[in-house]
């Protein structure tokens, strides 16, 4: 049933964003001003969530909880253009809503816009990276074991965090929540523009990339 595998898309997208934004909260609170420490944090549980929820979600929907994947589906003829536009914009609601109940679990202001500029060439250039090596890997890894993708998607979100220099969102819908949260993992929304720029670079370059390999 076509409800089943939405409201999966929507669960996965809900606790990817809610973790996000969640433990980078909890991580600027309990480091006492350590920005590694926060970022350490907010690196592991967004790990462990995406294997997380990558399992639990794989054979509903195809746990894609990120635009660019779904889109990348559609053009290999994996979805239709009816569950493409579906779950984009669940993927997007989903998003923003976890925001709002992050913001109030955590007693901050619901409604934020985030004043954290991340604006520049380099940083498209670094979601560029981020998102291409996110596609790639899930591409190539299914082609061995479908089984593994979880766990690869997992660690390579993992080891982004730390070498790419905009912390490897590799994400719009996540990318977009992001600009309504004026804590620790916010993004402004004049840095919109250089991440989804990227992020659709990255996506394109990946596919090119996956039928050369094939």
């Amino acid at each position: 049933m076509e409800i089943k595998k939405y409201l999966a898309e929507f669960l996965g997208t809900f606790f990817l964003v809610a973790t996000v934004i969640g433990s980078g909260i909890m991580g600027e609170n309990l480091s006492a001003g350590n920005t590694a420490i926060a970022l350490l944090g907010n690196t592991i549980a967004t790990g462990a969530i995406l294997y997380v929820i990558i399992k639990s979600f794989e054979d509903v929907s195809g746990a894609h909880f990120n635009p660019i994947v779904s889109i990348v589906f559609y053009f290999l003829d994996e979805i239709n253009l009816k569950d493409l536009i579906s779950y984009l914009i669940i993927q997007f609601i989903a998003g923003i809503l976890a925001v709002f109940f992050v913001h109030f679990i955590f007693e901050l202001s619901l409604f934020q816009i985030s004043s954290n500029s991340r604006i520049g060439i380099a940083k498209l250039v670094s979601e560029i990276i981020a998102s291409y090596g996110l596609i790639l890997t899930i591409l190539m890894v299914r082609e061995s074991n479908k089984s593994n993708v979880a766990i690869a998607v997992a660690l390579f979100i993992t080891a982004g965090y730390w070498f790419t220099s905009s912390t490897s969102f590799a994400n719009p819908a996540v990318t977009l929540a992001r600009t309504f949260t004026d804590t620790f993992t916010g993004i402004s929304p004049d840095s919109i523009v250089y991440f989804f720029t990227g992020q659709l670079i990255g996506l394109f370059l990946a596919l090119f990339t996956y039928k050369l390999l094939k």
